[in-house]
């Protein structure tokens, strides 16, 4: 197995600990390869490709620290075929949360979400992914 050096912040890191020491881990290399695998397994499903599919993004970030809200506007109007509705709200003393409601294929909302996740310092990033082009029984009543 090779060993690979990666840099981030002493929070993040406790935090890894943390998870790794309360969910029986053997250490932050298993913690950090189970997320590795899951990062990138996200967009694999096979059931999604070729399918019209509905993305709802959150960010939440310090808007009084960080210049995270423009960054998000520019990914809005970057992709403005994609992003079918946007949210912004204030939550809490100096944080903002910012929900994008995406439309589209796979590999467009995959290349979306890829981008928020590069925005240096946000706080938090979700995100779910629907196929929109079949509600099960709803999808018969034409």
């Amino acid at each position: 197995m090779s060993v690979v050096s990666v840099s981030m912040p002493e929070e993040l890191l406790e935090r890894i600990d943390e998870f790794s020491e309360d969910h029986g881990y053997t250490g932050r290399s298993e913690v950090v390869r189970e997320a590795s695998r899951n990062l990138l397994g996200e967009f694999e499903d096979k059931k999604l490709e070729g399918r019209e599919l509905m993305g709802v993004v959150t960010v939440v970030f310090d808007y009084e620290t960080t210049t995270v809200e423009e960054k998000m506007m520019h990914l809005r109007h970057e992709h403005e075929d994609l992003v079918a509705s946007n949210f912004h709200s204030h939550v809490g003393g100096h944080h903002c949360m910012e929900l994008f409601v995406l439309e589209g294929g796979l590999e467009d909302i995959s290349t979306f979400v890829g981008k928020i996740r590069a925005t240096q310092d946000t706080l938090t990033i979700d995100y779910s992914v629907l196929p929109v082009d079949d509600f099960g029984p709803l999808a018969d009543m034409d």
